[in-house]
C-alpha cells in the first residue's frame, strides 16, 4: 500500500466535536497560517507566506514571465478555506452493489420509484406552505397585539404628556421579543441564523455544511424568524422559508428522522445524496414558491444554483413541489382570512396587482429605469462593503453567545428608538380616507381625520409598508419623509443583516427600494412642466424596489420572474429585467453579492460555474494533491484501520490499486472507495477470513450502507482486535471500479468542467500507463477563484 501523506489535506474533515471552528457562525480555522518552504520539482523554491496564492487576474512582468515557464507545483495555503467543510457525493458509487440491485429491478420497480419521487415532492410542497402559512398567521396575530399595545399607548400619553413611556415599551417589547429570538439561536442552533440562503446555495454546489438541513434547525428557524419579524427588526420572513423548505425536503425524502431516532421504513432508495440533492432543490424553490407566490420563479431559483444536474422530469417535479405549496399556502389563508375558496392572493408577500394608468410606461422611461437600475448597483455594493466590515467587526469581537444576544437585543431597541424618533418630529400629515389601507395609523400631533404619514412606514410589517409604497395614492408621502426613510432603513438594516436571529435581507431591500424608488417619481413629477406624464409614483417604487434588490443579492433570471409573479403583471418584465442586469453590472464592479461575501467568509470551497479566465496555463498537475494515500485491493484491516486515524490527512477518498502479479512495475488504478464505506466495512466486519469461516454470513447490501446514512460513525467508536487487525479485507465488491480519472496534462477549465458539471467529490490524475500521481479535490479547485484581493480579505478576516 502507498500510505503516503500529502503535502495538504484539502479533502480534510473536522472531528465530530466540531472542533475546527465550531464556536464561531462564521470563520473556522482562523489560526495564522504556516510559513513553509516546499521544493519544487525544477529546484526552485515555492514560499508560502501570509498572503501565497496565485493571482489568475494579475498582470505579468516580462521578467516574472521569463522566471515562471510551466511551474511545477503551486503553493497550498490550508488555512484558506476551512476544514470542517466536506462535499458531498453527487456522483453515483457504480460499485458491484449498486449496479446488481439496478440490474435485478424490474421495469415496474422503476416507475414505482418515479411515482414515489411524486409523492415526496408534492408532500414537500405541502409542508413548505403549511409551515409558511403558520409563520404568517402567528407573525400577524403577535405584530397586532405589539401594535395595538404601542399605538394605544401612544395615543393616550399624546394628549396628557410623557410619550417617553411610549418610547420605553416599544424599545422594550422589541428588546423582549428579539431576545428570545436570539437566545434560541445563539445558544441552540448558530446555523439557523440568517436567511440559509447562503447555506443551501453551498448544498446544492456540493458542499457539505454541517447540522443545515436538520428538524431542529427547522424548529429554530421558524421560531427565530416568527421572533425577528415581530421584534420590529428591519428583516423578512420571506428568505428563510427557502432554508425551511430545504430542510423538510431533506426530512421527508428520508423517510426517517435521525435527530428524533424515528425510521418510518419508506423511501429508503433516496438515503444518498444525489437523490436528497434533488429534493432540497424541490424544497428551496416550494420555499421561494410559498414566499412570494411565484412558483416559476422558484423552479429558477434552484436551476441557477444546481443547473448541471437538472433534467426534465426532474424540473417537473421541482415546479410540482412549487405550485403545490403556492396551493397549500393560499387555500389555508383563504380560510384563515374567511375568505375559503378564494386563491387570488398566493404567497407571504404580495404586492398587490398593478392596474390602469400606474402599469403603463414608455420608451422614453426605460433610459429612467436603467439609471435607477445603476443606482440600486450602487446602493446595493454600498450595503454589501458596509456589512462585510460589520461581519469582521462581528467575527472578531462578537463571537460569544450573549454577546450575540445583547447584540440583538441592542439593534431592537435602537431600531424601536429610531422609529419613533422619525415619526415624533415627522409634520408629513395627509388625510384619513374611507379608502385607507394603513393598518395602524398614528395621528400623534397631526389634526383630527388625518394621521402621521411616516408611522405608515414604520409603524408596520415590512411587507405592508412595501405594499403602501407600491400602491398608495400620489401625494401619500412627501419627499422629505421618503428620504429620511431610506436613509435611516438603509443602515438600521445593514447593521441587522447578520446577526445570531433567523431573518432575510428579500424584504428590506425591497422596502429601501421602494422607498427611494418611489422618491424618485416624485421628483420627476415636480422637475417637469407636466407632472402627469409620469403617472403613479407606484411604478416607480416597483423599479426603485427591484434595482436595490438587485443590487444586493446580484440575482437575474429568478429574480425578474419572481418580481414579475409577485406583482401580477407581465407589463414590466423587460424594465424589470433591464433594472436587475444592470444593478448586477454596476455592483459587481465593485464588490460581490451579499451571499457570495458571507459564503467566502466562512471559507466554504465554493465552486463558480466557470474557471478563472486566465487559467488555461494550468495543468491538472499543478493543481492536484500529491502524493495520495491509496490502498491496495485487498488490503489488511490494521492498515485501513490505521490509515482512517490519522489526524494528519483524514482523507475522505482513497484510489485503490492492483499490483500485476510477478511484475516490478508499480500498482495501477483499479477503483476508488469513500471513508464512509470503510467504515460500514469495518463496522460489519467485512472480512475475507471471517466470510470464509461463516458460511452463513449475511452478504453486506446497499442497504447496511443506506442506514448508516448520513451520519457515519467515527473510525473511534469501530472497535477492532488485535486479531481482526491481521485480517484481510477485499475491496473489489465495494469500490467504484470506473472512476472519472484525467491524464496529468489536462488543462484546468477542463478539469474544472468535469468536476463540477458531474458533481465529482474526487477526480484521479493518472499518468500514461494508469498509475496514480494525484487527486483533485474541491478545495484544490476552489482556491483558484480567491484571487488576490480576496486572500488579503480572508487573512484580514482570519487574523
Amino acid at each position: 500500500m502507498a500510505n503516503i501523506t500529502k503535502k495538504v489535506s484539502w479533502s480534510s474533515r473536522a472531528d465530530e466535536s466540531g472542533a475546527a471552528g465550531e464556536g464561531t457562525p462564521l470563520l473556522n480555522g482562523s489560526e495564522q497560517p504556516r510559513h513553509s518552504r516546499q521544493p519544487s520539482e525544477g529546484g526552485s523554491l515555492c514560499q508560502i507566506g501570509r498572503l501565497s496564492t496565485v493571482d489568475l487576474e494579475e498582470e505579468i512582468t516580462s521578467d516574472e514571465e521569463s522566471q515562471r515557464g510551466r511551474p511545477k507545483e503551486i503553493p497550498h495555503n490550508e488555512k484558506l478555506l476551512s476544514l470542517k467543510y466536506e462535499s458531498l457525493d453527487y456522483d453515483n458509487i457504480e460499485n458491484q452493489l449498486f449496479l446488481e440491485e439496478e440490474r435485478k429491478m424490474s421495469y415496474m420497480g422503476f416507475r414505482c420509484l418515479e411515482i414515489s419521487r411524486w409523492v415526496v415532492c408534492g408532500l414537500i410542497g405541502f409542508l413548505t406552505g403549511l409551515i409558511a402559512c403558520f409563520i404568517d398567521i402567528v407573525v400577524e396575530q403577535l405584530a397586532g397585539i405589539k401594535y395595538q399595545v404601542v399605538k394605544e399607548n401612544i395615543e393616550k400619553f399624546t394628549e396628557v404628556g410623557g410619550l417617553s413611556i411610549s418610547l420605553l415599551l416599544w424599545a422594550v417589547l422589541n428588546s423582549a421579543i428579539v431576545m428570545l429570538g436570539a437566545i434560541i439561536v445563539a445558544f441552540f442552533e448558530p446555523i439557523a441564523a440568517g436567511s440559509g440562503i447562503p447555506q443551501i446555495k453551498c448544498y446544492l454546489n456540493g458542499i457539505k455544511i454541517p447540522r443545515v438541513v436538520r428538524l431542529k434547525t427547522l424548529v429554530v428557524k421558524v421560531g427565530g424568524v416568527i421572533c425577528s419579524v415581530v421584534g420590529g427588526l428591519a428583516v423578512g420572513k420571506e428568505g428563510p422559508m427557502i432554508h425551511s423548505g430545504a430542510v423538510v425536503a431533506a426530512g421527508v425524502s428520508q423517510g426517517r428522522s435521525t435527530s428524533l431516532k424515528r425510521d418510518f421504513k419508506i423511501f429508503e432508495y433516496f438515503r444518498r445524496d444525489t437523490e436528497k440533492r434533488d429534493f432540497v432543490s424541490a424544497g428551496a424553490a416550494a420555499g421561494v414558491s410559498a414566499a412570494f407566490g411565484a412558483p416559476v420563479g422558484g423552479v429558477l431559483f434552484s436551476l441557477e444554483e444546481g443547473a448541471s444536474f437538472w433534467n426534465q422530469m426532474l424540473t417537473w417535479r421541482i415546479f410540482f413541489a412549487s405550485m403545490i405549496s403556492t396551493f397549500t399556502l393560499n387555500f389555508f389563508l383563504s380560510i384563515y382570512h374567511n375568505k375559503p375558496g378564494e386563491l387570488s392572493n398566493p404567497g407571504l408577500i404580495n404586492f398587490g396587482r398593478f392596474q390602469g394608468d400606474s402599469v403603463a410606461y414608455n420608451l422614453y422611461e426605460i433610459p429612467l429605469f436603467i439609471a435607477m437600475g445603476a443606482i440600486g448597483g450602487l446602493l446595493g455594493a454600498l450595503f454589501n462593503v458596509l456589512n462585510y466590515w460589520l461581519t469582521i467587526f462581528r467575527i472578531r469581537y462578537v463571537h460569544r453567545p450573549c454577546l450575540q444576544v445583547m447584540e440583538a437585543m441592542l439593534v431592537a431597541a435602537v431600531t424601536a428608538t429610531v422609529s419613533f424618533t422619525m415619526i415624533y418630529f415627522s409634520n408629513d400629515c395627509q388625510p384619513l380616507g374611507p379608502e385607507h389601507t394603513e393598518e395602524y395609523p398614528l395621528q400623534l400631533f397631526c389634526a383630527d381625520g388625518e394621521y402621521n404619514s411616516m408611522a405608515t412606514a414604520f409603524f408596520n410589517t415590512p411587507e405592508r409598508s412595501v405594499r403602501s409604497l407600491f400602491h398608495n395614492q400620489p401625494g401619500t408621502y412627501n419627499p422629505l419623509t421618503l428620504g429620511l426613510f431610506t436613509l435611516t432603513y438603509f443602515f438600521l438594516a445593514c447593521w441587522t443583516y447578520g446577526l445570531a436571529v433567523s431573518a432575510g435581507v428579500f424584504i428590506p431591500s425591497l422596502l429601501i427600494g421602494a422607498a427611494w424608488g418611489r422618491l424618485c417619481g416624485i421628483l420627476l413629477a415636480t422637475i417637469t412642466p407636466d407632472g402627469s406624464i409620469w403617472a403613479d409614483p407606484g411604478k416607480y417604487a416597483l423599479i426603485g424596489a427591484a434595482a436595490q434588490l438587485g443590487g444586493i443579492v446580484r440575482m437575474t433570471l429568478s429574480l425578474t420572474v419572481i418580481m414579475v409573479e409577485a406583482t401580477g403583471n407581465v407589463t414590466y418584465g423587460l424594465p424589470i429585467m433591464l433594472v436587475l442586469m444592470t444593478a448586477k453590472i454596476v455592483g459587481d464592479y465593485f464588490v460581490e453579492g451579499l451571499y457570495d461575501i458571507h459564503i467566502k467568509l466562512q471559507s466554504v470551497p465554493f465552486l463558480h460555474w466557470e474557471a478563472p479566465a486566465t487559467s488555461h496555463w494550468l495543468t491538472a498537475r499543478e493543481v492536484m494533491s500529491s502524493p495520495v494515500t491509496c490502498l491496495n485491493r485487498i488490503e489488511k484491516v490494521g492498515t485501513i484501520v490505521d490509515t482512517l486515524s490519522n489526524t494528519s490527512t483524514n482523507h475522505n477518498g482513497f484510489p485503490v490499486v492492483v499490483k500485476v502479479s510477478g511484475s516490478d512495475e508499480p500498482p495501477k488504478l483499479c477503483g476508488l472507495i469513500l471513508r464512509s464505506q470503510l467504515i460500514v466495512l469495518l463496522k460489519h466486519k467485512v472480512f475475507v477470513e471471517l466470510a470464509r469461516s461463516r458460511l452463513t454470513q449475511r452478504k453486506l447490501q446497499l442497504k447496511d450502507f443506506r442506514d448508516a446514512y448520513p451520519r457515519f460513525p467515527p473510525i473511534q467508536s469501530i472497535h477492532v482486535s488485535q486479531d481482526e487487525r491481521e485480517c484481510m479485507m477485499d475491496l473489489t465488491e465495494f469500490m467504484n471500479a470506473t472512476p472519472y480519472t484525467v491524464p496529468q496534462e489536462t488543462s484546468l477549465p477542463r478539469v474544472f468542467k468535469l468536476f463540477r458539471a458531474l458533481g465529482l467529490r474526487h477526480l484521479v490524475v493518472v499518468d500514461d500507463e494508469n498509475r496514480v500521481v494525484g487527486l483533485v479535490t474541491r478545495k484544490d479547485l476552489a482556491r483558484y477563484h480567491l484571487g488576490k484581493h480576496g486572500l488579503e480579505e480572508l487573512q484580514l478576516a482570519q487574523t
